[in-house]
């Protein structure tokens, strides 16, 4: 590939991780069609790519990947002999512009947030499943491939291939309304909404792919989206909590890599360079959440990362809360990933030996089989209680598990690190 080409290539993928919300926002409300919706945006997608060759990345590539694709939609729907007022698939509130105008509308005179909560209150509607309200989301709000999204959920991709077209037929189906709900009806969806912006976060935080550890286009979005629901919704504890939790576990952003790309666990990080104001903000929401009963888990996992934010050094930290805060949050939310993260604990509580009878009581867990970070915590433990053999094992299953170019590089050190040895 040229210089150039490779140039435009970066420039698309950039645009694809900044726009892509919002191209597909402006074409739905052309098509009333998630599907020729997201055909259309991923044809604009694919003839920047030929263009910008010729005509330069332009200023506001935004603005021309809209423009493209509510284009290619109107053509389609020419093309098909469909009309705007014939049986919709998606019903909007009134007052709507027409094609002409919405293909004429300014960006800059958009409100983005309102863009990105009307599709996210459209695929989060009550009449879905909030497994498949949340996958719809990631994947169309937020651009994931189903192959990420599948990952965020630990399920085949293929199952989640299905989960998103059964998804997207109710909606037609159904005829959701594409807007963005009065205050009144926000509350009911506020769960789904904030599992979005979670594993937005998350899958952001860490990447499943790729040679990056950190997807920051994600994680600021997420931190944008959580923003915008504690305007909406200021008083509700789980929007206070998740907002906590967030800004409490990006503020160790940038120290998680060093200056090499190597990364850097909890006690290996300059903890003088994370980001207190976040941490100060983070650690008053945590005590402004908590104060509502039952605790939400978004709150609980904020009170957990909020003893990490506010310990001075690593050996400060206190695992018997961690620990204690664990058994509360698997109380109020179970889950087997709770449950890893809790035996972890026990790990640096209570030892290594204690840790590893923890994680190897969740062997059955399904959802574990496939996770990568079970086996390196695993593959941790065994290495520090010198059972060599055992630890080469984990490490090596982590390593086929794992898909992050920077996890891989450190689980492969950790591997070699453990020489030829027999256990001890």
């Amino acid at each position: 590939m040229s210089e150039e080409a490779s140039s435009v290539a970066a420039a698309v993928a950039d645009a694809h991780r900044r726009e892509w919300a919002l191209v597909l926002a402006a074409t739905v409300r052309v098509t009333r069609d998630l599907d020729v919706a997201e055909e259309c945006a991923q044809d604009a997608f694919a003839a920047a790519l030929t263009d910008w060759r010729t005509s330069g990345v332009p200023a506001r590539p935004g603005a021309w990947l809209t423009t493209t694709a509510k284009r290619r939609a109107l053509n389609v729907l020419r093309h098909r002999g469909v009309e705007r007022r014939a049986l919709p698939l998606l019903v909007e509130e009134p007052t709507v512009p027409g094609p002409a105008e919405l293909l004429d509308e300014r960006l800059e005179d958009v409100p983005l947030p309102d863009h990105r909560l009307r599709l996210i209150a459209t695929c989060c509607h009550p009449a879905l499943g909030q497994a498949a309200q949340v996958a719809l989301t990631l994947r169309l709000v937020c651009g994931l491939s189903t192959a990420e999204v599948a990952r965020a959920f630990l399920v085949p991709e293929a199952t989640m291939a299905a989960r998103l077209t059964r998804a997207k037929k109710k909606i037609a189906a159904a005829r959701i309304p594409y807007r963005v709900p009065p205050a009144a009806e926000l509350p009911e969806r506020v769960d789904a909404v904030l599992a979005v912006v979670h594993l937005l976060f998350t899958t952001g935080h860490t990447t499943p792919t790729g040679g990056e550890l950190v997807r920051r286009d994600l994680v600021e979005r997420s931190l944008d989206l959580c923003r915008m629901l504690r305007q909406l919704l200021p008083e509700d504890p789980g929007v206070t909590g998740l907002l906590a939790l967030l800004l409490l576990t990006d503020a160790r952003r940038d120290t998680r890599t060093g200056s090499d790309g190597r990364l850097l666990l909890l006690d290996e990080q300059d903890r003088s360079r994370w980001d207190h104001r976040a941490i100060v903000e983070g650690a008053a929401l945590v005590r402004e959440a908590l104060r509502h009963r039952p605790p939400s888990r978004y709150a609980l996992q904020a009170a957990i990362a909020a003893v990490h934010a506010e310990s001075p050094t690593w050996t400060d930290t206190d695992w018997h809360e961690i620990l204690a805060l664990y058994g509360v949050l698997g109380s109020v939310w179970p889950s087997p990933v709770v449950a890893l993260n809790r035996a972890v604990a026990v790990g640096f509580a209570e030892g290594a030996q204690a840790g590893l009878a923890a994680l190897d009581a969740l062997a059955d867990e399904r959802q574990l089989a496939g996770y990568g970070y079970f086996a390196a915590a695993r593959a941790d433990f065994l290495r520090r209680l010198g059972r060599v053999a055992e630890a080469r094992s984990a490490y090596e299953e982590a390593l086929e598990l794992t898909g992050n170019t920077v996890e891989r590089t450190f689980l492969a050190a950790r591997l070699n690190g453990l020489g030829a040895g027999r256990d001890g």
